[in-house]
């Protein structure tokens, strides 16, 4: 059975201080029953990654460019991610997509840039408002879906993560069926793109996940951990979500 996943996105936050929190996390969790995943800003990649190096807890990248190296100023490669000691990448945030301009295409060339360089790519995929209110919730995540996950993903290489924009940091967070009915979903669709080896495949959800809400967000059939944004910051925050997740493995 696929060991579900706990993975703070730490956003664009955290300085070097940032790093006594990761401590704090792998202490609490010297043998976790669940993986545990942190991706920290990019300047603390290498040093949050040295921290962990002995320890149950990955480090991963917030985003990466599609090519392997040249003249990107700014940005970061896939290889760059794993030789500063990372493990995963996360691809197509709805902060990327929406404030970057980043479509399905561009999102499977950075997924598959991960896969290459022996990454986990977690793959963001979700709903606006409008499209919720709008009944093409499912459409989108169809579209996301097929336009934005390389074909030769396997449950090593990837990792879903569903995350519909509106409850992403609003507090917001949608009814218990309506995640079902969404990671559903994406495992019948995944199943029927990747067959039987597509149930290996963890579906993460995202979107205002908290101690008080974990638990019964994580008795959803099909939700195999989260991807947790503001909470993932702090120990203190942190800790009940990956209790709650291990209460569940």
């Amino acid at each position: 059975m696929t060991r579900k996943l706990a993975a703070g996105n730490w956003k664009m936050n955290g300085t070097g201080a940032a790093l006594d929190e990761l401590n704090a996390i792998a202490k609490a969790h010297s043998a976790p029953a669940v993986d545990i995943l942190i991706c920290p800003p990019a300047t603390l990649l290498m040093q949050a990654a040295a921290l962990t190096a002995d320890k149950p807890l990955d480090i991963g990248a917030q985003d990466c460019h599609p090519q392997a190296s040249g003249a990107h100023t700014g940005d970061i490669s896939a290889p760059m991610i794993a030789d500063a000691g990372g493990a995963a990448v996360i691809v197509g945030h709805s902060e990327r997509r929406e404030n970057h301009n980043e479509n399905n295409d561009l999102v499977r060339e950075k997924a598959q840039a991960a896969h290459d360089s022996g990454l986990t790519a977690v793959i963001c995929i979700g709903e606006t408002l409008a499209e919720r209110e709008s009944g093409d919730t499912l459409l989108i995540i169809e579209d996301q879906l097929s336009g934005s996950i390389p074909d030769g993903a396997t449950p090593d290489n990837t990792v879903i993560a569903y995350e519909p924009v509106w409850a992403i940091g609003t507090g917001k967070v949608p009814s218990l069926d309506q995640i079902g009915e969404v990671h559903d979903f994406i495992r019948k669709n995944l199943t029927e793109r990747f067959g039987d080896t597509a149930q290996g495949i963890r579906i993460l959800y995202g979107g205002s996940v908290k101690p008080g809400n974990a638990a019964e967000i994580f008795a959803v059939p099909n939700v195999d951990g989260a991807l947790v944004g503001g909470a993932s910051l702090k120990e203190a925050d942190f800790s009940p979500i990956i209790n709650a997740l291990e209460d569940e493995a």
